[in-house]
């Protein structure tokens, strides 16, 4: 078990009705000035915004409203934010809403009060030195903003989607009701469950060996939220299943499922699939990073098992019960070609790759980059955000070269 920093400071507020309790627990914090920040009306027709600013006029807690914010949230707006909060004076950041409307908050909290353009801290021309509190309201358990230290902002003039990584930004509160996600979509309750599974796996396949109980956490997390995501595609208002996946989106990005399985010093995984699938949304911001992830893991997963093939042996047997076959304890009577022990292990985990891709598709998530839109033309653009974003190489679980990552993509394609 290599060694590690654990950080969760985050306070959870979680169950039913939470959401009238916003306004509450802010001033109890001390907190006197809100902006709310928002996306593009769901939060709105829903009613989750009326619910939050009635329980912030209750409590005493003034606010100001910063809406349109859109998915793969853009640098315009989070400088348009941080204006708003030095003008307004505001003591805290809020966002309501998914993954989007975090971000774009955790975004504005780094920049207010900065005297350079807010994108330097993108383009790691600077590091967040501080940063306003931020308190979310949860709707679409996907990104685990809620809990993270990340924060992950598109470029439009310059073509990027990049990732800035703080301490300083985990919301200080975070406020997580179930009953909020009843009416997702199913297609955004699938990108969400896919992007949580994939937080859990960049770290599980870091490239260091087994941990024991953070293996445990992370197979027995992914098992919950497949079992939960197969409920709620049939039953959108099951509380339990629902409670289940929002706490797994919680867990999944806030450290714990890599405790010890990162490299000291460097970030707790490989993160190869999340900077791939930033550069296919950078090229349509209009591409859920769920749906992107769908695509781009499983062919990451058939690039590089090879390297490290015992993990992918742990991971299918621990999340869908896929043991190599045994010759000598197995029946072979339906095989006709030997089955070597490399054969056993190819099959086996070729095998766990289609089950993991079977249940995205299963859940309506696409399996190339071409049902996104993305044809071949677009990979240079890729491969040159890649660059600017990751370097000439990257990964830890094997690292991969610009021209792995052009095969990767073309064979999502």
């Amino acid at each position: 078990m290599n060694n590690f920093t654990f950080c969760s400071p985050t306070k959870f507020v979680f169950g039913r009705g939470v959401t009238d309790t916003v306004g509450a627990e802010l001033a109890e914090a001390g907190y006197r000035r809100a902006l709310i920040v928002y996306g593009q009306g769901s939060v709105v027709r829903t009613g989750t915004l009326d619910r939050v600013k009635a329980s912030l006029d209750a409590a005493g807690v003034s606010h100001v409203e910063l809406g349109g914010v859109r998915p793969n949230p853009e640098i315009a707006l989070v400088r348009e934010g941080a204006a708003l909060a030095e003008r307004e004076q505001v003591d805290i950041v809020l966002p309501v809403g998914g993954g989007s409307a975090m971000d774009c908050a955790k975004g504005i909290a780094i920049a207010t009060g900065y005297t350079g353009d807010a994108w330097d801290f993108w383009s790691k021309k600077a590091t967040v030195e501080h940063c306003l509190p931020i308190a979310t309201v949860v709707t679409i358990p996907a990104s685990g903003s809620e809990a993270s230290n990340s924060c992950v902002i598109s470029n439009d003039a310059e073509g990027l989607k990049s990732g800035c990584n703080s301490e300083l930004i985990r919301p200080k509160i975070a406020f997580l009701d179930p009953e909020l996600t009843f009416t997702l979509p199913p297609y955004q309750t699938a990108a969400g469950v896919t992007d949580m599974i994939a937080h859990i796996m960049e770290r599980f396949f870091s490239g260091e060996p087994a941990v024991g109980a953070t293996d445990n956490i992370a197979c027995g997390l992914i098992r919950a939220a497949i079992d939960a995501a197969r409920i709620v595609m049939d039953e959108p208002e099951s509380y339990d299943a629902r409670a289940e996946l929002m706490w797994i989106g919680t867990l999944a990005h806030n450290g714990l499922a890599g405790c010890g399985l990162g490299i000291p010093g460097m970030r707790d995984g490989d993160w190869s699939c999340h900077g791939m699938e930033h550069e296919v949304s950078a090229v349509d911001p209009r591409i859920t990073h769920g749906a992107g992830l769908a695509v781009i893991f499983p062919a990451w997963m058939r690039h590089v098992w090879k390297s490290h093939p015992e993990r992918f042996l742990t991971f299918g047997a621990e999340v869908f019960g896929i043991e190599p076959i045994d010759p000598e304890v197995d029946d072979l009577s339906d095989i006709d070609e030997e089955i070597t022990p490399e054969r056993a292990v190819h099959d086996a985990v070729e095998a766990t790759i289609d089950e993991l891709q079977d249940f995205f598709v299963s859940m309506g998530m696409p399996s190339t980059l071409g049902e996104l839109g993305i044809a071949e033309d677009d990979i240079d653009q890729m491969i040159c955000g890649l660059r600017v974003n990751r370097g000439e190489s990257f990964g830890t679980f094997r690292k991969l070269t610009l021209e792995d990552a052009r095969e990767i993509y073309e064979s999502a394609l």
